[in-house]
């Protein structure tokens, strides 16, 4: 059965960080692009970062540029997104989905999705 499991979600304050994880099980982990969206209350889903399927090539959104990185570890098929100095228009919903086979990150589409994590950036 094919599974993407968020974890790491929380309350932090302004300017703090988190790490979310993201565990694929039901598939070849490693043959797939993994990306992250989130969805804020009242917004459209919002594409925030991508990795490849070997970790070579990254991609983030204008908005989490500089402050956000995603990486993986195939062994353990995990994919990582350090998130810094966060912001309270960074809370959301956060997913985890994979990408279609032989998809890539700047021209791909996700055909998976997490359950999602929930960030909330607030004093």
């Amino acid at each position: 059965q094919l599974r993407l499991v968020e974890s790491g979600g929380g309350l932090v304050q302004p300017g703090g960080s988190l790490k979310l994880s993201c565990v694929g099980s039901g598939f070849a982990f490693d043959n797939y692009a993994i990306g992250w969206f989130r969805q804020a209350p009242g917004k459209d889903n919002e594409g925030v970062s991508c990795i490849s399927r070997n970790g070579a090539t990254t991609t983030y959104a204008n908005s989490v540029k500089d402050r956000f990185e995603i990486s993986r570890d195939n062994a353990k098929n995990t994919v990582y997104l350090q998130m810094h100095s966060l912001k309270p228009e960074d809370t959301a919903i956060y997913y985890c989905t994979r990408f279609y086979f032989g998809h890539t990150c700047s021209r791909g589409r996700a055909d998976y999705w997490g359950q999602g994590t929930q960030v909330t950036v607030s004093s």
